[in-house]
């Protein structure tokens, strides 16, 4: 299932490069975040990508354009399928990462987060933000595609009113990807992989439900033959 990304958030290059290909021609790809970049940088991600498997680059940069559009150009080197920054950086910062990303060969999807699926509405409120979630998302994505960009990471909760609000070719990157077999954990707005697509995600991401299980390929496999029953 190409729209599968499995989240390997984990400091352990090698058990990341096990896993990777062992679910290798099984998901989509791979996505490798803080975490795992902060502890291996660059040649980490390079040993994952040398495996042959699209990688998402979880980063979520955030800073003043310049800095963004720097960042987004020293990434190229690593031929991510797909990276992101975060939405409530501005416009002005957006439209740097994808003018940078321009330049990639070839060119990565460049994505927006929205709002983070482990806040809720009251977390909102505690940072100054009266809309909820789903409002506030939808005004975030619609500023990502002024920007430029390929699109957006949002709950699922929010794919219908972002499929209303920016049509079908602007991508939706679901996590908060949870199996009705497996443990909620820290996320809030959270849908089964079989939901996800159903209601129209272009990328789903799933982490501990997948990593976390005794048998990750048997958890995987059992993941895409439920989707595809969609």
């Amino acid at each position: 299932m190409e729209r599968i990304f499995v989240a390997l958030d984990t400091t352990d290059a090698a058990a990341a490069e096990t896993l990777a290909r062992r679910l290798k021609g099984l998901v989509g790809g791979v996505k490798l975040g803080k975490e795992f970049f902060t502890a291996n940088g660059p040649q980490g991600v390079a040993r994952i990508s040398s495996i042959g498997m699209p990688v998402f680059l979880d980063l979520k940069f955030h800073d003043i354009p310049n800095t963004v559009a720097g960042a987004v150009r020293a990434a190229l080197a690593l031929r991510p399928f797909m990276l992101n920054v975060h939405a409530a950086g501005g416009e002005a910062m957006m439209r740097a990462a994808a003018e940078a990303a321009a330049d990639g060969r070839p060119k990565p999807l460049v994505v927006a987060v929205t709002v983070l699926t482990s806040l809720d509405e009251r977390d909102l409120r505690a940072t100054g933000i009266l809309s909820p979630p789903a409002d506030q998302a939808v005004k975030l994505a619609r500023l990502a595609w002024t920007a430029g960009l390929d699109g957006v990471v949002c709950s699922a909760q929010e794919i219908v009113s972002m499929r209303g609000a920016l049509g079908r070719d602007f991508r939706l990157v679901v996590p908060g990807i949870r199996p009705e077999w497996a443990a909620t954990g820290d996320q809030k707005r959270i849908v089964t992989p079989k939901e996800a697509i159903a209601l129209g995600a272009d990328y789903i991401v799933i982490g501990r439900p997948i990593t976390g299980a005794d048998d990750p390929v048997a958890a995987a496999r059992r993941i895409v033959d439920d989707i595809a029953g969609t």
